[in-house]
């Protein structure tokens, strides 16, 4: 469990088109010490005894903040890491914001994973989002991170301006290579006090549909696991400000885009699995699984199953749990 403490837009000079943090994070009061103590101490009241608890400090370039209040916030999270009560921190910050004498202070409070906010690893994609970095900042601050023996993590975004299909991929291409242990994949949202909001009023900026983010990430996320690297995360988390009804102002949004992912994720499998072994000549497919990922196959409101019926003509689909299976899922004809 990661006890999360957001600290809105502090430490970063830069305003990206996309990003307005205290939106995105839903917290618009300035983050302290106290309440950092409020906050970790509300979570480790409900946690289970053996469970492993990080603090993880979010929502701005925290190694951007001012020496002072870094140290502050770095040794009050440290000293639950004293006391035993949790087992290390994390933060989110910039590429061009790691350098080898914040990685030592860094080190010394007991930060275990620093997660860059990478965006993209594209030049021309982090020139036209305002990144206010290049893509050699990147490459070096995760060897900097690796070296140091700290983990790495890294959030991209899709569908950002002048981006495409092909450059997310090649990004997440590039990503396998940096090899990260975690990644965080965000659709694009135009969130309202943004300069992207202006963009898309003015037409000079198209968002993913659902349906293509959802078929983009499907690919990214099998991109990942192949490479034995854990997607934490994604799409943003719904709050009382993320949701369409208030500062999500046109892009792919969904509270359960997770879920639509992976459920696609299966889908494309089972789609290939039918036509390698040329199942689609069956009237009936029974689909053998371990029940766990039962749900996944369905999809949401069956709609993986309908999709499969429609485009492959099975008059039904059928699907059976199995203990102890091989392979995650196999598929007979009737």
């Amino acid at each position: 469990m990661v006890i999360p403490v957001f600290i809105p837009h502090k430490g970063c000079p830069f305003d990206c088109i996309y990003c307005n943090q205290k939106a995105i994070s839903g917290q618009t009061e300035e983050m302290t010490v106290e309440k950092m103590y409020d906050t970790i101490d509300s979570h480790l009241s409900t946690a289970q005894g053996d469970s492993f608890i990080e603090i993880g400090f979010y929502g701005g370039s925290f190694t951007g903040i001012e020496d002072t209040k870094q140290i502050m916030f770095l040794e009050a999270a440290n000293e639950y890491v004293a006391q035993g009560r949790i087992k290390g921190i994390r933060l989110s910050t910039r590429p061009d914001y790691i350098n080898s004498q914040i990685l030592n202070r860094l080190k010394m409070y007991n930060v275990k994973t620093v997660e860059l906010g990478v965006q993209s690893l594209d030049e021309d994609v982090l020139k036209t989002s305002g990144r206010g970095h290049g893509t050699d900042d990147v490459y070096k601050a995760c060897c900097l991170i690796k070296e140091n023996g700290i983990g790495l993590g890294i959030q991209t975004m899709i569908g950002l301006p002048g981006s495409n299909y092909e450059k997310d991929l090649d990004t997440a291409r590039k990503v396998v290579e940096l090899s990260p242990q975690i990644v965080r994949i965000y659709p694009t949202l135009v969130v309202r006090n943004t300069y992207l909001e202006k963009m898309f009023n003015e037409g000079s900026y198209t968002p993913l549909e659902l349906e293509e983010a959802v078929s983009l990430c499907a690919k990214l996320l099998e991109l990942y696991n192949k490479n034995d690297i854990k997607v934490i995360r994604i799409g943003l988390q719904p709050t009382d400000n993320i949701n369409n009804n208030f500062d999500v102002v046109g892009g792919p949004f969904h509270p359960a885009f997770r879920q639509l992912v992976e459920s696609r994720l299966w889908r494309d499998r089972i789609e290939n699995y039918i036509k390698e072994y040329s199942l689609f000549k069956e009237h009936d497919i029974i689909i053998y699984t371990d029940k766990k990922y039962i749900c996944d196959i369905i999809g949401q409101r069956r709609g993986n199953i309908e999709y499969l019926k429609s485009k492959y003509q099975f008059k039904r689909i059928s699907i059976k749990s199995i203990e102890d299976l091989k392979d995650e899922f196999f598929i007979r004809g009737l």
